[in-house]
Order: structure tokens, then sequence, then C-alpha cells
């Protein structure tokens, strides 16, 4: 009965942590905007628009391209929350009733932040609502998971491909939500979620010790952050970018210009590249 109530605790925490962070100003990340932006030097005009309209697999864009893009994201978002960690340390022990909780806040938002770009990246559709403030059923269950492979559980990895290829099977424009509130994953997304409850708790403990001393608080803050949040990053877009959902489709090469179907031998019996990680630009003679 215990457990079960630490249990029920844990997860009520973490389910706390996640809707405060997804309502503060700049969490949410603008789908096409971010497309845009991340990937207009990489991409022709045309390439681009279809990124947008529909994924950027669906434009063919290669995964060598989309992860030079999401090591950039992953870098940003790393210095921005280092920054505002070590920005928190310096107040010392006196202001840790404020600053943790606040740091732990802005923390977790950074995580949604570059959750929601890796996802767009590899070709999941939009996270949010445009004409709803509040963090839905749905969008809560897939951003727990996100945390939860960012944290090295297994079972959100599971959980991830599942509704990934539910995604894939269906070219869905939207979150399957069945799967997420009433099937198969959404015991799984409990369970991660009371899993999490218990880690934010350390991480919380470990956040107040080490912004105990002043100035040296705000170094050993900003390092711990920087030490945790990148490899993490790293995980979720590893994870993120060998699923099925996000090979460019049509094993065509078309970054800078459409080159021929895979399955078709070129007239003068140059071998086309194989989609995937090995994909290049070829450039017409």
């Amino acid at each position: 009965m215990v457990t079960g109530e630490m249990s029920e605790n844990a997860e009520s925490r973490f389910s706390a942590l996640l809707a405060g962070a997804a309502r503060l100003p700049g969490v949410r990340v603008d789908r096409e905007a971010y497309l845009r932006a991340a990937l207009a030097r990489h991409c022709s005009e045309d390439q681009l628009r279809q990124a947008m309209e529909e994924t950027p697999a669906a434009a063919g864009i290669p995964l060598d391209v989309l992860d030079r893009v999401a090591d950039a994201s992953i870098r940003y978002e790393t210095a921005k929350v280092s920054a505002l960690s070590a920005a928190a340390g310096l107040p010392g022990v006196l202001a840790l009733p404020a600053t943790v909780p606040a740091d732990l806040a802005q923390y977790v938002s950074h995580m949604l932040r570059i959750s929601q770009k890796l996802a767009y990246l590899y070709s999941w559709p939009d996270l949010f609502s445009a004409d709803n403030d509040d963090l839905d059923d749905d969008t809560k269950g897939v951003l727990t998971l996100f945390v939860g492979v960012m944290f090295g559980t297994q079972s959100a990895n599971a959980a991830v491909g599942k509704v990934a290829g539910m995604l894939s099977e269906q070219m869905a424009k939207k979150l399957p939500q069945k799967a997420l509130t009433h099937g198969v994953v959404y015991p799984i997304v409990k369970k991660v979620a009371q899993y999490l409850g218990v880690e934010m708790t350390k991480q919380t403990f470990a956040k107040s010790v080490s912004k105990a001393i002043p100035l040296v608080g705000a170094a050993v803050s900003g390092g711990l952050t920087f030490a945790t949040f990148r490899p993490m990053s790293k995980r979720l877009k590893a994870h993120l970018s060998g699923l099925e959902l996000a090979r460019p489709v049509g094993g065509r090469v078309i970054t800078g210009e459409v080159i021929q179907d895979e399955d078709r031998q070129a007239a003068d019996g140059v071998k086309i590249p194989k989609p995937g990680r090995d994909w290049r630009v070829l450039k017409r003679r």
C-alpha cells in the first residue's frame, strides 16, 4: 500500500513538473518556423516546403543532414540551459528555496524544447495544439516517453518505437490518441512517469548541494547541468534518428536535385546510394 502511494506521488510530481514547464514562456517550439530556420541552409526551397507541409523524411532529406542540424540544436540548448543553471547558483544557500525549484523547472523546459526540435527533425507531427494552451494527455504521454528515453529507460525506448511505428504505418499528421490514452502504451507512460518522479527528486537534492556555496555553486551547478543535459539529448537523438519514421521516403537522393530512384539502374552503371545514413549529395556532371 505504501509502495503504491509512493509511486502515485512520484508520478504526480513529475506530471506537475512537466505541465508547469510546458507553460513557461518560449517552451513550445513552432514546428514550421523551426524547420524553416534549421533547414534553410541545407535544402532547396521545394524540399523545405515539403518538409514543413509533410515531414523531412517525405522531403527526402538525408539523415546525415538532419543529424548535423540536430547536433547544432543540442549545442544551443545545452549552452543556454547550462548558463541559466550557473546563474541560479550565484546567490548561494540562502536562496536555495527559490532557486532550486526554478532551476529544475527551466531544466525540464529545455528538455521539452530539445525534444520538440529533435522530434520535428526526425518526422514527428506537431506535438502541441495551436488552439489549446493546456498540455493534453496525448502530448503529455509522448513528452514523458521522450524524457524517459533521455534518462535511458528501456521501456520508454520501446514505447516511442511503437508510437513511431503507428505514425509511419498510418502516415499520420497527429498523434495516435488511443495508443497514448487507452492503449498498450498508456501503462508504460505511467511507469515511466513514476520512475522520472523519483529521478527528479534525486536531481533536486543534487542541485541543492551544488548551489550551497555562492559563486562556487554557480560553476558546479552549470557544469553538472552541462554534463547531464548534452548526453541525454544525444541519447534521444540517437533513438529518434534510428526509427523507421525518420528514414527518407522514396529511395531518392534529392538534396540539391533529384538524381534517380534507387531501384532503377543508372545509365552509366554507377551504383545509386541506398537510403539511410550513407546517402550523399550527387551532382549532375
